[in-house]
């Protein structure tokens, strides 16, 4: 397990040298998975951020956030002829299937697992052509306005409500660093319970108010407040997280 908080501020290395530093990673709102790390690529390409999938990155991702960074497997021309994005805009379907089409990787949605046909982002023996690319794109097209992608800059701070009230907001993300799968919020429950945090399974959210920047659980105050105490300094391992699904009632994903 990793967190998104992690990620922040992590050096990027192409085969031939360093690319820039994460700031955000855009997340995907119908399967909770990370899609794209947003590395600030500013102290070489003029102030321009670019996206780059976790098809890209070498595993195993490591402690991303120490002095080893985050190792791709791009060369710095490859980052550089990259299409543009603009993360002041929401990020299209039709702009995904630009990005991953000229990288050459598949399209994760589609198909049957978190990555199309698969539980993680690993790449086919034989990856498609670039005239196969074009055909699909052409026998299954997507509204421009089809947009799916979430900043994780933007939802932290979003308030947490349970079913009897607000208990906090989401302070960071815990993923699965081989699936890339967004797994718990981390909630600071702030004034309401001073000091602590813990954590609720993206399982357990009903819904997202985009407008209001609020997320949705039918978890009581008292349910989650009887939560273990996340500590964000410690692993978190399999232990914490049967105790978690037991306090809640809820089978583990696992």
């Amino acid at each position: 397990m990793q967190t998104i908080g992690n990620l922040k501020g992590a050096s990027v290395h192409a085969s031939d040298g360093d690319i820039g530093s994460v700031e955000e990673v855009y997340f995907d709102d119908e399967a909770w998975a990370i899609r794209y790390l947003v590395v600030d690529a500013g102290n070489w390409l003029d102030q321009r951020k670019v996206l780059i999938s976790p098809y890209s990155v070498r595993q195993p991702l490591g402690a991303a956030g120490s002095a080893n960074g985050i190792d791709v497997s791009l060369t710095r021309q490859q980052v550089e002829n990259s299409p543009s994005v603009d993360t002041h805009k929401p990020i299209s379907r039709q702009h995904e299937r630009d990005t991953l089409g000229y990288y050459g990787y598949p399209m994760y949605w589609g198909g049957a697992g978190l990555w199309a046909m698969g539980a993680a982002p690993l790449l086919p023996p034989m990856q498609p052509t670039l005239a196969e690319q074009e055909r699909s794109m052409i026998e299954n097209p997507v509204p421009e306005e089809d947009v799916h992608l979430r900043s994780s800059a933007l939802v932290t701070g979003y308030d947490i409500q349970a079913s009897d009230g607000g208990i906090g907001d989401v302070k960071d993300f815990v993923f699965d660093e081989d699936t890339w799968e967004i797994r718990y919020l981390v909630v600071d429950t702030g004034n309401w319970w001073p000091g602590k945090q813990v954590l609720v399974a993206t399982r357990w959210i009903d819904r997202i108010d985009w407008n209001e920047s609020k997320v949705y659980t039918q978890l009581s105050r008292d349910a989650i407040k009887a939560s273990p105490e996340y500590d964000a300094r410690r692993p978190l391992d399999r232990d914490y997280e049967t105790r978690l699904h037991a306090t809640h009632g809820r089978q583990g994903y696992w």
